[in-house]
């Protein structure tokens, strides 16, 4: 799958300092809830789709090995999506919502199309763009600088 790079976006993300945060009140567990979509076509799903949940892995693995567990749970979804709900709207496979909010939102990005495979069929799939970089696989970087976005919005002291 291509990536159209004009520049090396978020390097400095994958050594992010997250171990620093501590909540105000110990008692309250948060949870970053990571959701999934993805388009599952008699058991396979497209090269775009496997790229991204091997990416997704790894952030998760990362937050879950960083962060406080008795502090912050970390709760990973994965949702298949039918043909036939693919074929009414494309752009739901391969979409990761971060705690309600598609990943998009959190960076400031959009969504676009581009075709893709044959488990796909003819139908142009979902992409992410941020800035004029297009992701086909949405990379380990853009993931956890949106996760990091997300924990950012929970009441924390350091």
């Amino acid at each position: 799958m291509k990536i159209k790079r004009k520049n090396n976006c978020c390097t400095s993300i994958k050594n992010a300092q997250v171990s620093n945060f501590n909540f105000t009140n110990s008692q309250e567990r948060k949870r970053l809830v990571i959701l999934w979509k993805r388009l599952v076509n008699n058991g396979k799903t497209c090269p775009r789709c496997l790229g991204t949940e091997l990416e997704l892995e790894k952030v998760v693995s990362y937050l879950d090995k960083t962060l406080n567990k008795n502090e912050i749970e970390i709760i990973l979804k994965k949702e298949e999506i039918s043909n036939v709900d693919f074929e009414k709207d494309p752009l739901i496979s391969n979409q990761i919502i971060i705690n309600e909010k598609p990943l998009e939102e959190w960076l400031n990005g959009k969504t676009g199309q581009s075709s893709c495979c044959d488990v796909c069929k003819d139908i142009d799939c979902r992409t992410i763009e941020i800035g004029d970089i297009v992701y086909e696989i949405v990379p380990y970087d853009l993931i956890l600088k949106a996760c990091l976005q997300a924990l950012s919005k929970f009441e924390l002291s350091r």
